[in-house]
């Protein structure tokens, strides 16, 4: 489809077919102290989108600027909606929905993202992916170069959860853990490119990222019989995949396949809530400091933040933000009662929802179709439920045994 750059800040329009990053005036001047400037958003032909309309199914493929080569050998998307009875009932919302991007390839929505930046690089020769990551962004890029091939360079703090770690390094990928944060690593990447080439996969800093996560919109219009959800909870850290959400939607209502935005709802942890503070407050200063136990949305200085705020307000959303222990109690939550085994930063949508549960009724009712995105499985830090569970010691063998474990 075809397609221009368009500054999120500035709104100067580039046509080219080169791999851009950012409008070089207004990011010129970004620095730690504030949210970037100058990312772009990627805006389509409206012919070729109208065109959409006409047909009688689309898919997300239908909706990107470059052709995905080989969609088997890295299958991305057609992942499950749950409809948690137990919870439903719990909280009288019948029709409440989960969207599983945990059953993803790597485990995580992240491959959305990556799928698209790997068609990317293809469409440009080149096989070299450059990125920073706290995990699952390298696991899911790390996935997807062991499929077409592609050699990736993933910056990591060193404190990112092991689990992501480990399945980067089978994947394949060189994993050089940095003394530092997120930040830290995201700034050495960046540098990597521009000494080294190739293509960098940083979160927004390539547009390429929000148009692959816009995927999950468009899949779930396809889903619900080409009609969106009233409402979507989406756990936010950088506001990468809250911008592809909402630009997903953005890009149906522009063809015609929907006459308006579903209010996506930006669900932060009180830890790490950069972009819920700007939201409330207009201030787009990075944070001192983020704390959170979901290492996935722990972000000082998140990097599609302005664009976030910009689409909170266009599609009439809000923020949440809950405590650690609210994820926590989240995550345990949606394993005993849905089967739905999460780790800390998708629960944060789900403690999100819960908490706003009164004010979502009140707005919208108890009808209101509500979708919590749940983005990683729960297998990605199993240090997260330290103190929480633990395995049963063993008893003998012998039905004696047996008998007095249920005091029979």
């Amino acid at each position: 489809m075809r397609f221009t750059y368009v500054c999120n800040d500035c709104g100067r329009s580039f046509s080219t077919d080169e791999v851009m990053y950012q409008c070089p005036d207004c990011a010129k001047d970004n620095n730690d102290r504030y949210f970037p400037k100058g990312n772009l958003v990627v805006k389509y032909n409206k012919d070729d989108l109208s065109m959409l309309a006409r047909k009688e199914q689309v898919s997300f493929y239908d909706f990107f600027p470059y052709p995905i080569v080989d969609r088997a050998c890295y299958p991305v998307g057609d992942t499950p909606i749950v409809r948690p009875t137990r919870l439903c009932k719990k909280y009288d919302l019948p029709n409440l929905f989960f969207k599983m991007d945990s059953t993803l390839p790597s485990g995580s929505f992240k491959d959305r993202a990556s799928q698209l930046v790997a068609a990317q690089a293809l469409y440009h020769h080149q096989n070299r992916i450059a990125l920073a990551s706290t995990g699952n962004a390298g696991a899911a890029m790390s996935c997807a170069g062991a499929a077409y091939g592609l050699s990736i360079i993933l910056f990591v703090p060193k404190s990112a959860p092991v689990n992501k770690l480990m399945q980067s390094v089978l994947y394949g990928a060189d994993v050089i853990p940095v003394e530092g944060t997120y930040d830290d690593a995201f700034k050495l990447s960046i540098a990597y490119t521009k000494h080294f080439g190739g293509i960098n996969r940083n979160t927004a800093y390539n547009p390429m990222t929000i148009e692959g996560k816009k995927s999950v919109s468009i899949e779930l219009f396809a889903q619900l019989g080409r009609k969106a959800p009233d409402v979507v909870y989406v756990p936010v850290g950088d506001g990468c995949i809250y911008s592809g959400v909402v630009k997903g939607f953005i890009d149906l209502l522009e063809a015609g396949l929907i006459d308006r935005l579903p209010q996506v709802i930006c669900a932060q942890s009180k830890q790490s809530n950069a972009i819920s503070q700007a939201f409330v407050n207009g201030n787009f200063d990075a944070i001192k400091s983020a704390t959170t136990m979901a290492d996935s949305i722990s972000v000082e200085n998140p990097a599609n933040g302005r664009m976030a705020v910009r689409y909170l307000k266009e599609c009439a959303g809000w923020s949440v933000e809950v405590d650690d222990q609210q994820i926590s109690d989240a995550q345990m939550e949606l394993v005993h009662d849905s089967g739905v085994f999460v780790e800390p930063a998708a629960a944060c949508a789900w403690a999100a929802l819960v908490q706003d549960r009164e004010h979502l009724i009140r707005e919208k009712g108890k009808e209101v179709s509500v979708c919590a995105l749940l983005t990683g499985i729960g297998f990605k830090d199993m240090k997260a439920f330290a103190g929480r569970a633990s395995i049963p010691d063993a008893i003998e063998n012998s039905i004696e045994a047996m008998l007095r474990h249920f005091n029979a």
